[in-house]
Protein backbone atom coordinates (compact mmCIF):
# COMPACT_ATOMS: atom_id res chain seq x y z
CA UNK A 1 0.00 0.00 0.00
CA UNK A 2 2.86 2.35 0.81
CA UNK A 3 4.40 1.43 -2.29
CA UNK A 4 1.25 2.64 -4.61
CA UNK A 5 1.34 6.07 -2.25
CA UNK A 6 4.26 7.04 -2.94
CA UNK A 7 3.97 6.51 -6.52
CA UNK A 8 1.41 8.93 -6.17
CA UNK A 9 3.28 11.39 -4.29
CA UNK A 10 6.13 11.95 -7.29
CA UNK A 11 6.06 15.27 -9.15
CA UNK A 12 4.88 14.95 -12.50
CA UNK A 13 7.61 14.05 -14.95
CA UNK A 14 7.02 14.14 -18.77
CA UNK A 15 9.38 11.63 -19.12
CA UNK A 16 8.22 9.08 -16.25
CA UNK A 17 4.77 8.96 -16.52
CA UNK A 18 2.53 7.51 -14.05
CA UNK A 19 -0.01 5.31 -15.75
CA UNK A 20 -2.67 3.09 -13.63
CA UNK A 21 -4.57 0.36 -15.54
CA UNK A 22 -7.82 -1.63 -14.55
CA UNK A 23 -10.24 -3.55 -16.20
CA UNK A 24 -14.39 -4.21 -16.51
CA UNK A 25 -17.09 -5.88 -18.09
CA UNK A 26 -20.22 -4.50 -19.89
CA UNK A 27 -23.01 -6.73 -20.25
CA UNK A 28 -24.45 -6.32 -23.82
CA UNK A 29 -28.13 -6.67 -24.74
CA UNK A 30 -30.20 -6.37 -27.94
CA UNK A 31 -33.35 -4.45 -27.59
CA UNK A 32 -35.97 -7.21 -28.80
CA UNK A 33 -39.23 -4.46 -28.63
CA UNK A 34 -38.16 -1.24 -30.16
CA UNK A 35 -37.98 1.80 -27.20
CA UNK A 36 -40.10 5.12 -27.34
CA UNK A 37 -38.32 7.99 -28.33
CA UNK A 38 -39.46 11.14 -25.95
CA UNK A 39 -42.31 12.87 -26.91
CA UNK A 40 -44.53 16.11 -25.80
CA UNK A 41 -45.11 15.18 -22.36
CA UNK A 42 -43.57 11.24 -22.21
CA UNK A 43 -40.60 10.32 -20.83
CA UNK A 44 -38.59 8.06 -23.25
CA UNK A 45 -39.94 3.97 -22.55
CA UNK A 46 -37.91 1.16 -22.33
CA UNK A 47 -39.39 -2.57 -22.63
CA UNK A 48 -37.95 -4.85 -19.64
CA UNK A 49 -37.31 -7.63 -21.95
CA UNK A 50 -34.22 -7.40 -23.79
CA UNK A 51 -31.89 -10.76 -25.38
CA UNK A 52 -28.22 -11.05 -23.65
CA UNK A 53 -25.38 -10.36 -27.12
CA UNK A 54 -21.98 -11.23 -25.14
CA UNK A 55 -20.02 -9.24 -22.75
CA UNK A 56 -17.29 -6.26 -23.74
CA UNK A 57 -14.09 -5.74 -21.78
CA UNK A 58 -12.87 -2.26 -20.77
CA UNK A 59 -8.88 -1.68 -20.40
CA UNK A 60 -8.73 1.53 -18.96
CA UNK A 61 -5.54 3.00 -18.99
CA UNK A 62 -4.96 6.83 -17.18
CA UNK A 63 -2.88 8.91 -16.21
CA UNK A 64 -4.28 11.01 -13.67
CA UNK A 65 -1.45 13.95 -13.87
CA UNK A 66 -2.13 13.97 -16.87
CA UNK A 67 -5.41 14.12 -17.24
CA UNK A 68 -5.16 11.78 -20.16
CA UNK A 69 -7.15 8.43 -20.28
CA UNK A 70 -7.53 5.68 -22.66
CA UNK A 71 -10.31 2.57 -22.82
CA UNK A 72 -9.14 -0.46 -25.25
CA UNK A 73 -12.52 -1.96 -25.74
CA UNK A 74 -11.70 -5.75 -26.03
CA UNK A 75 -13.51 -9.10 -26.50
CA UNK A 76 -11.93 -10.64 -24.09
CA UNK A 77 -9.41 -10.29 -21.03
CA UNK A 78 -6.57 -12.71 -21.59
CA UNK A 79 -2.67 -12.20 -20.92
CA UNK A 80 -2.92 -11.74 -24.76
CA UNK A 81 -5.19 -8.46 -24.28
CA UNK A 82 -3.52 -7.08 -21.28
CA UNK A 83 -0.32 -7.69 -23.29
CA UNK A 84 -1.49 -5.79 -26.47
CA UNK A 85 -2.12 -3.23 -23.98
CA UNK A 86 1.30 -2.63 -22.85
CA UNK A 87 2.42 -2.81 -26.39
CA UNK A 88 0.26 0.37 -26.88
CA UNK A 89 1.28 2.39 -23.96
CA UNK A 90 4.40 1.89 -24.37
CA UNK A 91 4.72 2.06 -28.56
CA UNK A 92 1.95 4.26 -29.37
CA UNK A 93 0.90 6.84 -25.96
CA UNK A 94 4.17 7.22 -24.42
CA UNK A 95 6.88 6.24 -27.22
CA UNK A 96 9.17 9.08 -25.77
CA UNK A 97 9.21 8.22 -22.39
CA UNK A 98 11.98 6.75 -20.34
CA UNK A 99 10.18 4.68 -18.34
CA UNK A 100 6.27 4.04 -17.22
CA UNK A 101 5.35 3.91 -14.11
CA UNK A 102 2.66 1.33 -14.18
CA UNK A 103 0.07 1.11 -10.81
CA UNK A 104 -2.43 -2.31 -11.47
CA UNK A 105 -3.78 -4.92 -8.84
CA UNK A 106 -2.03 -8.27 -8.73
CA UNK A 107 -4.72 -10.14 -11.47
CA UNK A 108 -3.05 -13.17 -12.43
CA UNK A 109 -2.50 -11.72 -16.23
CA UNK A 110 -0.78 -8.58 -15.13
CA UNK A 111 2.79 -10.29 -15.18
CA UNK A 112 5.55 -10.47 -17.73
CA UNK A 113 4.82 -13.99 -17.69
CA UNK A 114 1.63 -12.59 -20.26
CA UNK A 115 4.39 -10.61 -22.43
CA UNK A 116 6.18 -13.44 -23.08
CA UNK A 117 2.98 -15.65 -23.88
CA UNK A 118 2.19 -12.93 -26.49
CA UNK A 119 6.08 -12.04 -28.15
CA UNK A 120 9.13 -13.63 -28.91
CA UNK A 121 11.02 -13.36 -26.10
CA UNK A 122 13.44 -10.31 -27.46
CA UNK A 123 9.91 -8.09 -28.03
CA UNK A 124 8.81 -9.09 -24.61
CA UNK A 125 12.09 -7.97 -22.57
CA UNK A 126 12.02 -4.79 -24.76
CA UNK A 127 8.13 -3.77 -23.67
CA UNK A 128 9.09 -5.12 -19.92
CA UNK A 129 11.98 -2.67 -19.72
CA UNK A 130 10.14 0.01 -20.57
CA UNK A 131 7.71 -0.19 -17.57
CA UNK A 132 7.95 -0.39 -13.72
CA UNK A 133 5.75 -1.87 -12.09
CA UNK A 134 3.88 -1.42 -8.84
CA UNK A 135 0.80 -3.30 -7.71
CA UNK A 136 -1.99 -2.65 -4.37
CA UNK A 137 -2.59 -5.05 -2.24
CA UNK A 138 -4.50 -7.98 -2.00
CA UNK A 139 -8.73 -6.72 -1.47
CA UNK A 140 -7.32 -3.03 -1.88
CA UNK A 141 -7.86 -2.25 -6.04
CA UNK A 142 -9.22 1.05 -4.60
CA UNK A 143 -5.65 2.11 -4.48
CA UNK A 144 -5.48 2.20 -8.18
CA UNK A 145 -6.86 5.46 -9.66
CA UNK A 146 -7.84 3.83 -12.40
CA UNK A 147 -11.16 2.52 -10.73
CA UNK A 148 -12.30 6.09 -10.19
CA UNK A 149 -12.22 6.54 -13.57
CA UNK A 150 -13.72 2.72 -14.51
CA UNK A 151 -16.65 4.49 -12.25
CA UNK A 152 -16.95 8.06 -13.95
CA UNK A 153 -16.99 5.68 -17.45
CA UNK A 154 -19.91 3.72 -15.83
CA UNK A 155 -21.97 7.01 -14.47
CA UNK A 156 -21.55 8.67 -17.44
CA UNK A 157 -21.60 6.23 -20.18
CA UNK A 158 -22.08 2.70 -19.60
CA UNK A 159 -25.37 3.06 -17.75
CA UNK A 160 -27.86 1.99 -20.51
CA UNK A 161 -28.47 -0.65 -22.70
CA UNK A 162 -25.59 -1.70 -25.44
CA UNK A 163 -26.30 -3.64 -28.22
CA UNK A 164 -23.14 -4.93 -29.74
CA UNK A 165 -18.89 -4.05 -29.53
CA UNK A 166 -19.20 -1.66 -32.16
CA UNK A 167 -21.95 0.53 -30.71
CA UNK A 168 -19.74 0.22 -27.16
CA UNK A 169 -16.41 1.37 -28.75
CA UNK A 170 -18.32 4.39 -30.69
CA UNK A 171 -19.95 5.46 -27.29
CA UNK A 172 -16.31 4.59 -25.09
CA UNK A 173 -14.30 6.87 -27.45
CA UNK A 174 -17.02 9.34 -27.69
CA UNK A 175 -16.87 9.59 -23.73
CA UNK A 176 -13.09 9.59 -23.35
CA UNK A 177 -12.41 12.18 -26.29
CA UNK A 178 -14.55 14.88 -24.41
CA UNK A 179 -13.03 13.89 -21.06
CA UNK A 180 -9.94 13.80 -22.48
CA UNK A 181 -10.64 17.21 -23.91
CA UNK A 182 -11.48 18.77 -20.77
CA UNK A 183 -8.18 17.47 -19.35
CA UNK A 184 -9.74 16.24 -16.15
CA UNK A 185 -7.22 15.08 -13.87
CA UNK A 186 -7.46 12.98 -10.31
CA UNK A 187 -6.32 14.71 -7.38
CA UNK A 188 -5.46 11.63 -5.33
CA UNK A 189 -5.35 13.03 -1.84
CA UNK A 190 -4.57 10.03 0.42
CA UNK A 191 -1.34 9.79 1.64
CA UNK A 192 1.21 7.60 3.48
CA UNK A 193 0.80 9.63 6.43
CA UNK A 194 -2.72 9.19 6.44
CA UNK A 195 -2.83 5.39 5.84
CA UNK A 196 -0.94 5.53 9.32
CA UNK A 197 -3.30 7.13 11.16
CA UNK A 198 -6.93 6.15 9.33
CA UNK A 199 -5.49 2.81 9.10
CA UNK A 200 -3.53 2.27 12.01
CA UNK A 201 -5.19 -1.45 12.99
CA UNK A 202 -3.85 -2.72 9.57
CA UNK A 203 -0.14 -2.43 10.91
CA UNK A 204 1.83 -4.88 13.03
CA UNK A 205 1.58 -3.96 16.53
CA UNK A 206 5.29 -3.83 17.97
CA UNK A 207 5.80 -4.46 21.91
CA UNK A 208 8.31 -1.71 22.95
CA UNK A 209 11.79 -4.35 23.23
Amino acid sequence: MEDVLDVYARPRDPKRPVVCLDETTKQLVKEITPSMPVGKGRPARVDYEYERNGVGTLFMMCAPLEGWREVSVRKQKTACDYAQCLKELADVHYRDAEKIILVQDNLSTHSMNSLYATFEPEEARRLRDRFEFHFTPKHASWLNIAECELSALSRQCLQRRIAGMGELRTEVAAWTKERNGKTVRINWRFTTSDARIKLKTLYPSIEPG
